[in-house]
């Protein structure tokens, strides 16, 4: 990855706080979060918490020049020690231009004590694969449980036992009420919400919000589908419809472990990774482009309600996804096009038949994303139509008649137009159905 020039050593940069940090912060810098980001990214976060104190008292900021003097780090090195602290929420970088330079306002964000860093689902789990079981164990156990052995039983009363307001309270989960701080926003869990409406489980109950968090963390550190997930929520369930959080972890893990083939789980920088600015990021130009992006990011059933103009998807047809996804391991964007392949080649019906026996092939050619899923359609679709207007090449009987070569090469052409014009007319057809479909999608999303 280039990283070169994307600071320059002249450009200036202030450095803010935005919360106090814990006291015990140090602890957690050396023992948690290092095994995950690494020396540089620790260093660059301890220089910049201490270039707060130097730059209350002075108006002009500093240069990277001189954070290159203070870490012995070349620019580079630096700018990917920063996305580090980015990407792990431990800091914030804003930019503006003064005309002549950019200059960077760096806000550090508060670190979690020790106790609450293995409260995190995301962050504790990562650490566990970072530095294995023995010292995980060691650590959480020095952290956590002796905080929590020394003073015995807890008797506390809480604020129901000795309060009464005007209108009655129910009663709060102690356990897991602190919602885990991360770098995953929350995903779209309707999917999981009929799941567990068809089971006649209460859904507030299950996904709180911490559980939410939760959920959308495991999907994100594990690369799990709708369906595996689904899966692991409904083994960890207790009697009582609670969900225990460590099952639902430990069954995440599995599922990763039976599909990984020996993979890790460890934290990695990507090659393709584009700077924060928005107008870097390459945006959809083509009417399929966004189509595309669209089937990528919603799930089936939300593409179901958009294409029967918002109404509520029914049963039948959930259940049907909903088994296909299980039994051909899909991914969720290749089911949406699928979904959408099917329904247009079949008058809006959803043919359990038609759509098993496509989705066997499409997972036996392994398709991973929207944009492969279309184009392996495409090529399917194409192949077939050819199929249909080649010429029979068997005769039973064989002419005795001569036809001249000038015949021939008419014919010839002739054909070759005729196709012609069926590719161009198909296109304008195809062009049609996707800017109808935008179209209805936009109506029904605002």
């Amino acid at each position: 990855m280039n990283r070169i020039g994307k600071i320059l050593p002249v450009e200036g940069y202030y450095v803010v706080l935005k919360e106090s940090l814990p006291i015990d912060y140090a602890k957690s810098l050396t023992h948690l979060y290092q095994p995950l980001i690494g020396i540089q990214a620790v260093t660059l976060y301890q220089t910049l918490l201490h270039e707060k104190d130097l730059q209350m008292n002075n108006t002009k900021p500093q240069t990277h020049h001189t954070l290159m003097n203070y870490l012995n780090l070349p620019l580079d090195e630096i700018y990917a020690a920063r996305l580090k602290l980015e990407g792990i929420g431990m800091l914030k970088t804003y930019q503006k231009n003064n005309g002549t330079n950019n200059i960077y306002t760096y806000e550090l964000q508060p670190l979690f004590s020790p106790k609450n860093f293995f409260k995190d689902p995301m962050l504790s789990q990562l650490l566990y694969h970072h530095i294995g079981m023995d010292k995980y164990n060691g650590l959480k156990q020095y952290f956590v449980q002796q905080s929590m052995d020394t003073y015995g039983e807890s008797i506390t009363a809480s604020f129901l036992d000795v309060f009464q307001t005007i209108r009655p309270v129910s009663t709060i989960e102690v356990e897991d009420e602190e919602e885990p701080a991360g770098m995953v926003e929350h995903t779209d869990l309707s999917w999981i919400e009929h799941v567990l409406k068809q089971r006649m489980i209460p859904v507030q109950k299950v996904l709180t919000s911490y559980n939410r968090k939760l959920i959308s963390q495991m999907m994100f550190l594990y690369d799990l589908e709708t369906f595996e997930i689904e899966k692991s929520l409904l083994w960890a369930l207790t009697d009582e419809n609670y969900l225990h959080v460590d099952e639902f972890k430990a069954a995440c893990h599995d599922v990763f472990q039976s599909k990984s083939k020996g993979n890790k789980v460890q934290l990695t920088e990507k090659d393709s990774f584009i700077d924060g600015n928005q107008t870097d990021r390459k945006k959809p130009e083509t009417k399929e482009e966004q189509l595309i992006q669209h089937l990528e990011t919603i799930s089936p059933k939300q593409l179901l309600e958009d294409l029967s103009s918002g109404n509520q998807a029914s049963e039948q047809d959930l259940r049907l996804i909903r088994d296909t996804m299980t039994q051909q391991g899909l991914p969720s964007p290749v089911m949406n096009v699928l979904i959408h392949y099917v329904l247009l080649q079949s008058n809006m019906k959803l043919s359990k038949a038609y759509l098993g026996k496509i989705a066997s092939h499409w997972s036996r050619a392994n398709l991973k994303t929207a944009k492969e899923a279309m184009v392996f359609a495409k090529q399917e679709r194409n192949s077939f139509q050819k199929g249909k207007t080649s010429p029979n090449t068997y005769r039973t009987k064989q002419s005795r008649e001569v036809i001249p070569d000038w015949f021939k090469e008419q014919k010839s052409k002739q054909r070759q137009m005729a196709a012609a014009q069926e590719e161009v007319l198909d296109e304008a057809k195809e062009q049609k159905e996707i800017e109808a479909l935008l179209k209805q999608y936009s109506s029904n999303n605002k």
